[in-house]
């Protein structure tokens, strides 16, 4: 009996997960139209959505932001990325540039819409200190030279507590509190959990669809088959412990990606 309710419960899970998905796979282009207070028609699709991802390192695109990115592009939005460096902590800087080239390729950015900065400002070092004043304005000069009207980056806690991470979060908030945003411009950061629901996988879908969050984007198989191969492309990174986040995390599976 327990095991027949068991498979029981298991498969309405399951169609709950697949209910989730096909959902937020009609809502999403509504949920964007609201957050910038653009009018996007369904001939047009995604076409009037600017948006653009700012990281901290090389492999950042696909680890924490591939789904977002999928879905993003799947809407025929325009979207670039800023990288604020090389990933150079192992002076692996050039090579490590072409692998975030291959990667971005693959989700859908092309080269002409990736910036990569090599400033001596943003070395790669989890202990150093980012100039929060100098990111500002590099985000803020990027921003403005290219119209974007969708910002996404890291929260508070920079999904890995990574020091470069916090350090653009706290540098877009700088510009939000200063009131420096065009009002045509959303700002919103990607959750960062705790570990047991980090490494949850697609099974943690129902509870991210639950929590309150200004934007949601979940992918499939296909999506995720795309943001495997997007993260396969960062050689350098594949040490033992990557291939287990890219079979279990949130952030990369079969998945969601709630932003604020």
């Amino acid at each position: 009996m327990s095991l027949y309710l068991a498979v029981l419960l298991a498969f309405f899970y399951f169609v709950c997960i697949r209910c989730i998905y096909s959902r937020n796979r009609r809502n999403l282009l509504k949920s964007i139209k609201h957050l910038i207070n653009a009018s996007l028609s369904s001939e047009t699709k995604g076409a009037g959505i600017r948006a653009l991802i700012v990281t901290a390192h090389p492999d950042d695109e696909c680890m924490f932001f591939a789904p977002t990115i999928i879905q993003l592009v799947a809407l025929n939005a325009n979207v670039h990325l800023l990288c604020l460096s090389q990933g150079n902590y192992y002076n692996q800087g050039a090579l490590r540039k072409q692998e975030l080239l291959r990667s971005c390729a693959l989700l859908g950015i092309p080269d002409f819409k990736i910036t990569i900065l090599d400033h001596r400002s943003f070395p790669d070092d989890p202990k150093a200190e980012w100039n929060i004043s100098l990111v500002s304005t590099v985000i803020m000069n990027h921003i403005e030279s290219h119209a974007f009207n969708l910002v996404l980056t890291f929260d508070g806690r920079g999904v890995s507590s990574h020091a470069n991470h916090i350090a653009i979060h706290k540098a877009v908030s700088h510009l939000a509190l200063t009131g420096q945003v065009p009002n045509d411009c959303c700002f919103l950061k990607l959750v960062t959990v705790g570990l047991f629901r980090k490494y949850m996988s697609f099974l943690e879908l129902p509870l991210s669809w639950l929590m309150p969050s200004s934007l949601f984007c979940c992918v499939g198989l296909h999506g995720y088959r795309l943001a495997k191969e997007a993260m396969f492309c960062h050689r350098t990174q594949l040490l033992w412990f990557r291939y287990l986040y890219v079979t279990f995390s949130r952030y990369i599976c079969p998945h969601q990606t709630p932003l604020l």
